[in-house]
């Protein structure tokens, strides 16, 4: 019989996976201006231990006590710089040693399962309404987006950035082997 584990249990395990993590992870978010959202992307960023997140345009303020809502204390954890333009996020990121790659449905872009996700990554995420900018996709080394089979468009950028983290970070520990399949709590 399962159950949840315990909070000490969790952060051992938590624990584990960090060590075996070697692979950078940034964010640059461009023009993200809901609180929620952005509250929501600092929390997934803390989570699958994004090194930096850069801000740029007019993103919500990680420390408006909106985005601390959804955050729950998240933004302390998650190293974050706020630049004037989006050129110079993206130069501040590859300064960094970071490969840009843009998550848009766009011209010339490739499906997130085949992006080019290796090494030091920066994702790259854009507005709400209108997603990243011209300056933004014309800046970036790849342009990748999430396939989409449903009668909707397109998905919330929170939920859109939580999947394409999560494929980075899946890409890195699927060469675990038979690690990666440990059981929890074991």
């Amino acid at each position: 019989m399962s159950s949840q584990l315990r909070p000490t249990d969790v952060k051992r395990l938590n624990r584990q996976w960090r060590r075996r993590t070697e692979g950078r992870l940034a964010l640059l978010v461009e023009s993200v201006t809901q609180p929620f959202n952005l509250g929501s992307i600092l929390r997934t960023c803390a989570t699958l231990g994004v090194d930096h997140l850069w801000l740029t345009g007019n993103s919500a303020d990680p420390e408006d006590p909106k985005v601390g809502k959804t955050a729950l204390g998240t933004a302390a954890k998650v190293d974050h710089t706020r630049l004037a333009t989006t050129g110079q996020a993206l130069e501040a990121a590859r300064a960094d040693g970071f490969e840009v790659v843009a998550l848009e449905l766009a011209k010339n872009a490739v499906p997130l399962h085949a992006a080019p996700l290796e090494g030091d990554v920066c994702l790259a995420v854009g507005a709400e309404d209108h997603g990243c900018s011209p300056a933004l996709l014309s800046g970036a080394d790849a342009i990748t987006y999430i396939p989409q089979i449903g009668r909707v468009g397109s998905l919330n950028v929170a939920v859109a950035t939580a999947i394409a983290l999560a494929e980075i970070r899946r890409r890195e520990w699927s060469g675990f082997g038979d690690d990666a399949d440990a059981p929890v709590g074991s």
